[in-house]
């Protein structure tokens, strides 16, 4: 007795000095109505692990090992205690990967890992109120029969029928009016390392099994489909005849993101360096040289700063103001294309390929837990968010499915229809969820998919359903073969080398070879950084923009554009440009990276819907052959330069009220 008057002293002193108290004042004034009685009031107390232990090491060890003991010392409410960490230490990490799902010890555990499934919210029974069934008891009137649900119980432990009086040992009846319920959800967590397992083609043989996490009340709708969290829990093994279920009871919730290395490898030290005295340099020598596992130097120049710029831009840390970078890319040779695209994928914060034969955005199936809901899986695109979900060759995709891709890619999210008949709800529901990744995809520019009506300024007509989805990605690059026969005796030369001595020798001294773990370095570097506009990108931007939407709403310039495009265009500028400036490692953007994005943009544009007054070469970016040597540097160099006249005259001419701000030469 005199054990437990001590903790409890050491738990008001801990309160005091926390700010417990006074927010434990604060919520019994929700409670204070002479109208409002209930058998249970609910009470959270924010716990410090660590302050605990140094004011009372046995209330500490209570806490940390026999958290129900801790919480039965606030015997008169039903009191929640919420850690806010646990010790750094093995004894309290609990590997998803290799949890023991048998019995252990019922205290709470740190686990870190991705949601792939939720469930709709659904009631549980926080507490309840029993009465003895014999009038001549006690316990036939008042609260002293109260169930309140603990950690990892079902509800047949907190509501049941065959209760008895423990005074007279007769029957016990709910009063159901004192009931009390709150919400609950269930949520599937994996383990982190199923994430590099996602963008393997073909697929890996490794199996991970998901945990089943319970969320209760205030930490219901705390987990998003896709995300990775840091949750401590306290894991239960439920007895449901004739089988047990593992679980875990949620006592709170982090989103996490592992640490990535981000550093600059002096290989990259060293070339941004010599290339200091140029803003195109830099980038165009990366995408040069990119992907020489896969292509030769110098080939689908266009199409590797593109992925170098969507790498860079797609960072889970913008969650809440995702711009995404979706890119289409044109070919016939779509098999190297893919290659291409899959040696980047590895490259990205997370990278998810989606397979033709499995689930692209979300699917139902029933709970087998007995919360009597739906469950939704995460698709390849949810399962991506914050990263690069890869779709593939669009020509193996069926109507629906292009149709599928199209409204997701216009409204950033997908639907979700629950029928109630056959989920065990009263009503239908329409859920949705946010796609926050940018989506890669090809297409075969030789199929009949993709009719080719003009050589002009390799301009490529699509038809009406395939149009209207070029239109939807943000950036489409035509990956087009400038040499002829020579690019094909050049890519099997280079994939014969690379099968006879993988990486014994760097197949081309005069080009930029960096290490695989280099790149992967440099871009967790990149995109951590922040960049603002200067006043000279944001005009260029703001100018091209004005005079495009002029000229293309204008039949006697060119073709009309839809209003989602236009839409579409002022957000894909800003994000190609700040891409470009973070891959030069700058945190300003200046008028050099809003040229690479308007020369992008119109390219795109162009492709789409044909060209304009603005004519520019088909790829833009890469005007020239781009070797090793610093004469071709410098014809790259001259060659922007005139680009950069023609798009400012583009804006003179053509923006309203340009002439306040550009100067006329």
């Amino acid at each position: 007795m005199d054990d437990t008057l001590a903790l409890k002293e050491s738990v008001l002193f801990y309160l005091d000095r926390s700010g417990g108290l006074v927010k434990l004042v604060q919520d019994c004034e929700l409670f204070d109505d002479p109208q409002h009685s209930e058998a249970v009031y609910r009470f959270c107390v924010s716990v410090n692990p660590s302050d605990v232990m140094d004011l009372d090491p046995v209330l500490g060890d209570r806490v940390l090992h026999d958290p129900l003991a801790a919480t039965r010392l606030f015997r008169s409410v039903n009191v929640i205690l919420k850690l806010t960490h646990l010790p750094p230490f093995p004894e309290y990490t609990l590997d998803l990967r290799a949890s023991p799902r048998s019995y252990g010890p019922s205290r709470p555990f740190a686990m870190e890992g991705l949601v792939v499934a939720v469930t709709r919210t659904t009631k549980y029974t926080q507490g309840a109120r029993f009465l003895c069934n014999d009038e001549g008891c006690p316990c036939s009137t008042g609260f002293h029969h109260i169930r309140v649900h603990s950690p990892g119980a079902t509800e047949s432990a907190t509501v049941r029928n065959d209760f008895s009086c423990l005074v007279c040992r007769a029957p016990l009846r709910e009063d159901v009016t004192f009931r009390v319920l709150g919400d609950k959800q269930l949520v599937e967590l994996i383990h982190v390392g199923v994430l590099p397992l996602l963008n393997v083609h073909p697929p890996s043989s490794l199996r991970y099994q998901s945990v089943t996490l319970f969320l209760r009340d205030e930490l219901c709708h705390s987990m998003r489909l896709g995300r990775l969290y840091r949750v401590l829990g306290t894991p239960a093994l439920v007895h449901q005849w004739p089988g047990v279920t593992w679980s875990v009871e949620a006592n709170s919730v982090q989103a996490w993101e592992p640490v990535y290395p981000h550093q600059v490898s002096e290989g990259f030290q060293a070339l941004l360096k010599a290339t200091a005295g140029s803003p195109w340099r830099f980038p165009g020598l990366l995408a040069h040289s990119f992907g020489c596992d896969v292509v030769p130097p110098g080939r689908y120049n266009t199409l590797k700063l593109a992925l170098l710029l969507s790498l860079v831009q797609t960072t889970p840390d913008s969650a809440d103001t995702f711009h995404s970078l979706d890119l289409l890319a044109l070919a016939s040779d779509t098999l190297l294309i893919d290659r291409l695209m899959a040696y980047s994928l590895s490259l990205a914060v997370r990278g998810v390929r989606h397979q033709l034969q499995g689930e692209m955005f979300a699917s139902l199936s029933r709970d087998e837990h007995g919360a009597g809901t739906a469950n939704i899986h995460a698709g390849s695109a949810l399962l991506a968010s914050g990263g690069v979900c890869m779709l593939g060759d669009l020509g193996g995709y069926r109507k629906d499915k292009l149709d599928a891709i199209q409204s997701v890619l216009e409204s950033r999210a997908v639907g979700v229809f629950v029928p109630g008949r056959k989920y065990g709800e009263e009503t239908d529901q329409q859920l949705s969820f946010p796609v926050q990744c940018s989506f890669w995809a090809l297409a075969d520019s030789t199929e009949p998919l993709l009719r080719r009506s003009s050589t002009l300024l390799g301009t490529v007509e699509m038809g009406p359903k395939p149009s209207q989805l070029a239109e939807s990605f943000g950036l489409v690059v035509r990956c087009s073969d400038t040499v002829g026969g020579e690019a094909v005796l050049a890519q099997t030369a280079h994939t014969l080398s690379q099968a006879v001595t993988p990486g014994s020798q760097p197949l081309y001294p005069a080009s930029v070879q960096l290490p695989f773990q280099d790149y992967q370095e440099f871009l967790a570097h990149a995109r951590g950084l922040s960049a603002g506009l200067s006043s000279g990108a944001e005009k260029m931007i703001h100018g091209y923009y004005m005079a495009s939407r002029r000229v293309r709403s204008d039949q006697n310039h060119g073709v009309n554009v839809s209003v989602a495009s236009v839409k579409l265009l002022q957000v894909l500028l800003i994000t190609l440009a700040e891409a470009h400036c973070k891959l030069c490692l700058r945190t300003t953007v200046q008028a050099e990276d809003a040229l690479m994005a308007v020369l992008l943009c119109e390219n795109a544009i162009t492709l789409r819907q044909g060209a304009s007054v603005l004519v520019i070469p088909p790829d833009a970016a890469f005007p020239c052959a781009l070797g090793g040597d610093v004469g071709a540097l410098r014809q790259r160099e001259l060659l922007l330069d005139d680009l950069q006249q023609d798009v400012l005259r583009f804006i003179y001419a053509y923006a309203p009220g340009a002439n306040s701000y550009i100067a006329e030469e």
